[in-house]
C-alpha cells in the first residue's frame, strides 16, 4: 500500500506497515539485535559502566556523550568479571581522514583525542574467548553548533589482548579534564546465530519501494519517534543520482557534512538544504547507504553514512565507497520523517526502498 504524493514520491504510513506485522527488524521478530545492557548517567561522571553482559558472538555498541566543563575523551575498557585497565589494548584510528595513528600496549582504547560538544558513536566488537578481542567504531562530533560549521569524524579499530576470556563488562572512561553530563548513555546490543528472541532493539518504523513507478524521492512518510534511527537506502537510475536526506520536510540551510570518497582527502560542506549521503554516481548503476542517527530533540542530530556505488558495470570496474557525516542543526524538534532526494537528472528506479528502524 502506496500513497503517490507530487514530485513523483511515494509514502507508507505506520498503521500500514503494522497491519503487515513487520513491526522488528527481522519481520516477526524471531532473532536479530536484543538490548543486553545500558548505563545511562543520572548526574555528571567520568565512567560509563555497563556489566553482566551476556555472552553473544557479536556486539553492537551505540554511545550518546555529552561533554561538560572541558574536553572528555570516550575511551573503551572491557573485562571478564571486573574492567582490565592493564597494558592490554591496542588501536589504530584517523580523524577527519588524516593519517592513521596507532596506540599499543595501553590501558584502554583511545578513541578520539578528546571532544567538547555532543558526540555519537556506532561500535562493533567480536567476542570469542579464545581470539582477541576486535572493536570498529565510527563516530562524528557535533563541532561548534550551527549548520555554519562542519562535523568532525572518527574511525577506529582496536583489539583487547585476552585469548582467555570473553569480555561481559564495558566501560567508556574519561581520563582527561571534562565529564560526560547527566543523560550520557551507552547501549550494548547483542546477536548470535542461535538467538530466538522476540524482544528486537530495532523497531521497524518504514519500509517503502518505488515498484509502483520511478520517482526523484522516496518518503518514509510520519514515522514514530525514536532516540536511535537506523536508515538503508539503496537507490538505482538510468541517468545521474545522489542520495541527499531531509528531515521533517526542512528545506532551509540547515545540514553540514564531512566525507571521504574512495579514501580521499576529506571535504566539507556548511549550511545546506539537505544531508549528503552519497555522492555522484552518473553510471546507471545502484547506490547502497547504511545510516545511524543520533536524535535527541534538544541537540543537533547527528548522521554517520557509509556508502557503496556500484558505477560501471562489471569486475573490471571497483565501486565507489563513500564515508560521510553529517549534522542537522536542529535543536527543537525529533526526526519523525526522513526523505531521500535525487537533485540531479535522473529518477530513483523501480529497485529503489528505503527501510528505518529505531529504538529509544
Amino acid at each position: 500500500m502506496v500513497d503517490w504524493l507530487a514530485g513523483k514520491r511515494v509514502r507508507g504510513t505506520s498503521s500500514e506497515r503494522t497491519s503487515l506485522g513487520t513491526t522488528t527488524l527481522g519481520g516477526t521478530g524471531v532473532g536479530g539485535w536484543v538490548e543486553l545492557g545500558r548505563t545511562t548517567l543520572g548526574s555528571a561522571g567520568d565512567l560509563i559502566t555497563i556489566t553482566s553482559l551476556a555472552e553473544k558472538r557479536y556486539y553492537m555498541i551505540l554511545g550518546d556523550f555529552k561533554p561538560i566543563g572541558g574536553i572528555a575523551r570516550p575511551y573503551v575498557r572491557v573485562g571478564n568479571g571486573s574492567i582490565d585497565s592493564g597494558s592490554n589494548y591496542a588501536r589504530r584510528g584517523s580523524l577527519d581522514g588524516g593519517a592513521d595513528g596507532q596506540d599499543v600496549s595501553k590501558p584502554e582504547l583511545r578513541w578520539e583525542n578528546g571532544i567538547r560538544n555532543p558526540y555519537f558513536q556506532v561500535g562493533y566488537a567480536v567476542n570469542k574467548s579464545s581470539n582477541e578481542k576486535l572493536f570498529l567504531e565510527h563516530g562524528v562530533g557535533q563541532n561548534t553548533a550551527g549548520a555554519t560549521n562542519t562535523p568532525y569524524r572518527g574511525e577506529h579499530t582496536g583489539k583487547w589482548a585476552n585469548t582467555s576470556n570473553v569480555f561481559d563488562q564495558y566501560q567508556r572512561v574519561n581520563t582527561f579534564a571534562g565529564s560526560w553530563d547527566t543523560g550520557s548513555e551507552v547501549v550494548v546490543l547483542g546477536w548470535d546465530p542461535a538467538d530466538t528472541h522476540t524482544n528486537n532493539f530495532w523497531e521497524e518504523l518504514a519500509s517503502v519501494d518505488l515498484s509502483g513507478g520511478a520517482a526523484d524521492e522516496i518518503s518514509s512518510g510520519t514515522i514514530t519517534a525514536k532516540k536511535y534511527l537506523w536508515v538503508q537506502c539503496y537507490t538505482e537510475s538510468s541517468g545521474t543520482q545522489r542520495q541527499f536526506m531531509r528531515f521533517n520536510n526542512d528545506t532551509g540551510t540547515n545540514y553540514a557534512r564531512r566525507w571521504s570518497e574512495n579514501g580521499g582527502t576529506d571535504g566539507t560542506s556548511t549550511s545546506q538544504t539537505a544531508a549528503n549521503i552519497m555522492g555522484l554516481n552518473d553510471s546507471g548503476t545502484g547506490t547502497f547507504s547504511n545510516t545511524f542517527i543520533i536524535n535527541n530533540s534538544s541537540n543537533e542530530k547527528l548522521i554517520i553514512s557509509h556508502g557503496v556505488s556500484g558505477t560501471t558495470a562489471g569486475a573490471a570496474n571497483a565501486p565507489q565507497r563513500t564515508e560521510t557525516v553529517n549534522k542537522w542543526a536542529n535543536t527543537s524538534n525529533q526526526i519523525t520523517e526522513i526523505d531521500i532526494i535525487n537533485p540531479e537528472s535522473g529518477d530513483f528506479g523501480t529497485k529503489s526502498f528505503l527501510k528505518v528502524w529505531g529504538a529509544d
